[in-house]
């Protein structure tokens, strides 16, 4: 059964990684997940840093401020306060729009909606803020920025597989999505080094889009291909760094 869902995210330009906190937001409840951590963990990172220099309202932010401020009254809101859950705030940058057009990418602004409304919340120290939704056994991971201002942004979103047997079993996936999700996700987390062990279980029959190639791999091949070119890559590193020519050589 074909996939009905168009439009995926990888994770390009943030990974997961070890500095990441699971917290739940004060808008919605969190939903557990074994990877993702203690969804118990309630308190606000960087409260002793808080900026209180900028004043940027929020619509129906009438949170008490830490000065004593009445409810109604400005509050100042900071990188470090947990983003809002109403997806009619967000803008999507260009960067993520594009993603959304491209063969084999399964986010869509609704699945953006999703996890923005009722997806767990994390704090990385270095990336920002990260909604993550697992349903039909994939995991949807959203990226938002500018959280402190008028004009919160959706940065980018990928999908991982969560529970790879519940993923099968989902009406909304057949065996050539999950595969897909699971082969674009192992060359975005390794990008540099080369994954054959990771691509050779799976079967990619319906090519999806990294960098200027268009890859799929057949079962027992440890590299992925391009239907273009020819060119058999075994890293992200390797597919981004090569532009795809027709008749090109494989490597």
């Amino acid at each position: 059964m074909a996939s009905r869902q168009g439009g995926s995210g990888d994770a390009e330009p943030l990974e997961p990684g070890s500095t990441d906190r699971w917290t739940a937001s004060t808008a919605a409840p969190a939903t557990p997940d074994s990877r993702h951590g203690d969804s118990k963990s309630r308190s606000r990172p960087g409260a002793s840093e808080r900026r209180r220099s900028r004043s940027y309202p929020y619509p129906g932010d009438h949170r008490l401020a830490e000065t004593g401020e009445a409810a109604g009254d400005t509050v100042a809101r900071t990188p470090e306060d947990p983003p809002l859950r109403d997806p009619g705030l967000y803008a999507l940058t260009d960067h993520f729009r594009e993603r959304l057009e491209q063969p084999g990418r399964y986010v869509s602004t609704r699945t953006v909606s999703d996890a923005i409304r009722r997806g767990q919340l994390r704090w990385n120290r270095t990336d920002g803020w990260r909604f993550a939704l697992v349903d039909g056994g994939i995991r949807f991971v959203v990226v938002v920025g500018d959280t402190e201002t008028n004009s919160p942004v959706v940065v980018t979103g990928w999908t991982e597989v969560a529970d790879r047997e519940a993923a099968l079993a989902a009406p909304r996936w057949d065996a050539v999505d999950v595969d897909t999700i699971a082969v674009r996700a192992a060359l975005s987390e390794s990008a540099e080094s080369p994954i054959p062990d990771r691509i050779r279980p799976r079967v990619v029959t319906r090519p999806f889009e990294v960098g200027d190639h268009r890859l799929e791999t057949d079962p027992g091949d440890p590299f992925v291909r391009c239907t273009a070119c020819g060119c058999r890559f075994r890293s992200k590193e390797a597919i981004t760094s090569r532009r795809c020519r027709d008749g090109t050589s494989g490597q």
